[in-house]
């Protein structure tokens, strides 16, 4: 004899109880709906107007928020920049960037030629590069 395989699922005590809870809620809350309908009636009138009295004291209060002025930003001092003078000059360089020899800025030819005659002393190459020193003021 072979068993017929049955689909149906067996419910357990504890989703009885939560069927059984849910029957009685239900029925409790249709007996509450028809004897207070009348009091729904009612609660509904003065929601609105407690609504309507939100809506009033939250437009005041938004008025009061726009009256209020922003706080003025204080203004930030500006460092007072001291003027500075500046002055070329033509300097001759050696490899390792350190200033051999300084020329005023129309002595171009002496510069260079003063780089061509270190070169060819020293085994290391001279060059010419301007040069710009603060004057101080009197």
């Amino acid at each position: 004899m072979a068993r017929k395989a049955t689909s149906k699922k067996k419910s357990t005590k504890s989703e009885s109880a939560s069927k059984a809870k849910k029957k009685k809620a239900s029925s409790a809350k249709s007996s509450v709906t028809k004897k207070g309908s009348a009091k729904k009636a009612a609660t509904k009138k003065t929601a609105v107007k407690k609504a309507t009295t939100k809506k009033k004291e939250t437009k005041k209060a938004d008025k009061k928020k726009a009256e209020k002025k922003p706080k003025a930003k204080r203004a930030s001092r500006k460092k007072v920049v001291a003027e500075v003078r500046l002055k070329a000059y033509w300097g001759v360089f050696n490899q390792s960037l350190k200033r051999v020899a300084l020329y005023e800025y129309n002595q171009r030819r002496q510069a260079d030629k003063r780089a061509a005659e270190l070169t060819e002393k020293s085994s290391s190459p001279h060059f010419v590069q301007l040069v710009k020193e603060v004057i101080e003021a009197d």
